[in-house]
């Protein structure tokens, strides 16, 4: 089997170098199942049919077992990512979150799930996100900080462990101060309450003993590493 090539850091073409481990919770993106579990369970049920969760950086759709209530739109720029959230029930739409092709309004829920340090213009993502939020809308984020210690457990240590990130999958110099997130998320009318967020010890234990049982994200109160983020959209 041939060798993938080693990418720049975020490069985007990783994704299809490892479009077959998008579905396989004990492939390369185990993390991700994990972090679309914890996602899901902050996602309000619709108060009617047919409202709109815009899941930005869907990749391979992996929020699906937990927008089916919703009208699930996935956003994203690879294509064969967007193959895959296609085939799980996904409408798809080929995007760049920083202009994205979407109504103002249009979103009863926004998920920004392990996207925002990958962007190379936080302010202009942000805004995005807050245009097409309805009033009253709710946006569900996670990310990882702008720290030292992140940058050394979540690259130098975490991209050798299994269910750790893909190697070369981030760039430190774009992981997003929440202090800063949260200024600019206010600045559109969104206040953003923002909390840290880890695997649990023992279903991490178990799952490197066999790599099958999913693994539970529990919240800390560090938001050193990664954090997660719920924030409403003031009503018009």
């Amino acid at each position: 089997m041939k060798a993938a090539p080693i990418r720049d850091r975020n490069d985007i073409r990783q994704y299809d170098d490892l479009v077959d481990a998008w579905w396989r919770p004990e492939a390369a993106f185990a993390a991700l199942h994990w972090l679309a579990a914890a996602r899901g369970r902050l996602v309000p049920e619709p108060l009617v049919d047919g409202e709109v969760l815009l899941d930005l950086g869907c990749g391979g759709g992996l929020m699906a077992p937990y927008a089916s209530v919703y009208r699930h739109v996935g956003v994203d720029l690879s294509a064969s990512a967007l193959s895959v959230a296609d085939r799980h029930g996904v409408l798809v739409v080929r995007g760049d979150v920083a202009q994205l092709p979407v109504a103002d309004g249009a979103a009863t829920v926004v998920v920004a799930g392990e996207l925002l340090e990958h962007v190379r213009d936080l302010p202009a993502v942000v805004a995005e996100v807050c245009r097409v939020l309805r009033p009253g809308g709710t946006v569900v984020i996670d990310t990882i900080n702008a720290t030292r210690v992140a940058r050394l457990a979540l690259v130098g240590i975490a991209e050798r462990l299994p269910g750790g990130p893909p190697p070369r999958i981030h760039d430190p110099e774009l992981f997003v101060c929440p202090d800063r997130l949260r200024t600019l998320f206010a600045e559109h009318d969104v206040d953003l309450r923002v909390w840290g967020i880890r695997p649990a010890a023992r279903d991490y234990a178990r799952f490197l003993a066999d790599r099958r049982h999913p693994v539970r994200m529990v919240p800390t109160r560090s938001v050193t590493l990664v954090y997660q983020g719920v924030g409403r959209k003031e009503d018009g």
